[in-house]
């Protein structure tokens, strides 16, 4: 037992940058796409089989989930950057400290977010300008997915903790099975019980439940290294506190990016019904292609926490320079797929029949495709600062997304076509570089220069 724990643990202080990264990514990604594909599923399901209307008012609730789901996940990562950085200086009780406050910080988020989005649920669809045709179902929808928030927050505390050690394939095979059950579930529900687009919800719901389930279970009988005693719960105020500097900017970074993307789905839906579904289809396609730019920015977080933790920069510096130059390879690849192929894609969500849905996906691509290299860009830099402990930063660089966003779409919605408003994601991408990018520079020449005489030191002896 203790053999396999060691090998599913990833030392990233020690071997090739570009292998160790590589081989931390494609799991995470994988992991990232199935996720991810609990939604597209939904979609998928309830457009195939219960019509446009459906897939409008479950399509267009992304923005919402990403706000809610952003959160908690931008939470469990902050909080797992202390516990790769301890891992990564060998300190395993400070580790093991910082897992159980953690969880004691997860679950008291998602009770909270649990009471407070039920409540505001109404209202929140009302100001984002849900139509009373789709409007139960959306309300139903959102309602399951808020009420069950409690096994997301597990799932992803569980799983941000196995990535912090550097095991980022367990996750996946769980999220693998968990979203065959989805499937599973979805066509169960809808065809063959006719719950509509409540029974999406519940899949969705017992399939994450599923998943942080079996990463449970496995961290038990795999993971002797995170097994928790009772000391481990003593509640430390200062330990809260070094957790939520690192959580919360993290987890405003994505629930900021979250309300962006809703002010601009609050335009989109003014359009109408045929707007709104191939906006959410292209969307969720699009979710797919950025899997990729997320995984790294989640693989960089734990190679720089854990180098970080280990006192080498150099190591921090080299993986940022190549995971850049992999960042604009895949770029290039989902510019090409995306301007040639998104009208093939989008026939997952709608038949080929539709074509105003269709052509209404293929516009969001041709006028955003050329700014992905600046979208993969962002999670390198905010998460690198994120894993060396800077977390203002990268919250701010989300402020700057979200002024440009809602600028497009104050300047433009209602009073052009729809093209100006899917201009508000290319704005958007750019101006969240503005203040990550100098501030990684100025980080890092900081570094060489206070460590510029200890090497001149080491080159002479």
């Amino acid at each position: 037992m203790t053999i396999m724990t060691e090998n599913k643990m990833n030392d990233m202080t020690v071997g090739s940058p570009v292998r160790l990264i590589l081989r931390f990514m494609i799991p995470v990604c994988l992991g990232n796409i199935f996720q991810q594909f609990y939604n597209v599923a939904d979609s998928i399901v309830a457009g195939q089989f219960i019509g446009v209307n459906a897939l409008a008012a479950i399509g267009s609730t992304g923005s919402l989930m990403f706000f809610v789901t952003g959160w908690l996940n931008g939470l469990s990562s902050g909080f797992a950057i202390l516990v790769s950085q301890w891992f990564g200086a060998k300190e395993y009780d400070r580790m093991r400290h910082y897992v159980a406050m953690s969880i004691y910080l997860a679950a008291a988020f998602a009770l909270i977010m649990t009471v407070g989005l039920l409540a505001a649920n109404e209202p929140i669809l009302r100001l984002m300008n849900f139509s009373d045709e789709i409007m139960p179902d959306v309300k139903a929808y959102m309602g399951i997915i808020y009420a069950g928030l409690i096994v997301t927050a597990a799932y992803n505390s569980l799983a941000a903790f196995l990535r912090a050690l550097g095991d980022s394939r367990s996750p996946l095979y769980f999220l693998i099975i968990s979203a065959a059950i989805n499937v599973v579930l979805d066509i169960a529900f809808i065809v063959c019980f006719g719950m509509g687009v409540e029974g999406c919800a519940y899949a969705t719901v017992i399939a994450q439940g599923i998943s942080a389930l079996l990463c449970f279970i496995f961290i038990l009988k795999k993971f002797p290294i995170l097994h928790l005693k009772k000391e481990d719960f003593r509640i430390s105020f200062a330990s809260f506190g070094r957790l939520l500097a690192l959580g919360i900017p993290m987890g405003l970074q994505f629930s900021i990016t979250a309300i962006g993307t809703i002010i601009v789905q609050g335009a989109v839906n003014v359009y109408g019904e045929i707007y709104m579904a191939g906006f959410s289809a292209a969307g969720k396609l699009q979710n797919i292609i950025n899997t990729v730019f997320v995984a790294f920015g989640a693989t960089i977080a734990t190679f720089v926490g854990q180098n970080r933790g280990a006192g080498k920069m150099d190591r921090v510096k080299a993986g940022v320079k190549y995971t850049q130059i992999m960042i604009l390879v895949w770029s290039v690849v989902s510019m090409a797929v995306m301007y040639f192929g998104g009208k093939y894609m989008t026939w997952l969500f709608v038949s080929p029949s539709e074509i105003d849905v269709i052509n209404v996906s293929v516009m969001y691509f041709h006028t955003v495709f050329w700014c992905y290299p600046f979208l993969g860009s962002i999670f390198l830099y905010r998460n690198t600062l994120q894993g060396m402990g800077y977390g203002l930063v990268p919250m701010l660089g989300g402020v700057f997304e979200l002024v440009a966003r809602s600028a497009i779409v104050v300047l433009v919605a209602g009073r052009t076509s729809f093209v100006g408003v899917c201009l508000a994601d290319p704005a958007a991408w750019i101006a969240a570089l503005i203040p990550l990018i100098p501030y990684y520079i100025f980080t890092m020449r900081k570094w060489e220069k206070n460590n510029a005489p200890e090497k001149k030191r080491a080159a002479q002896a």
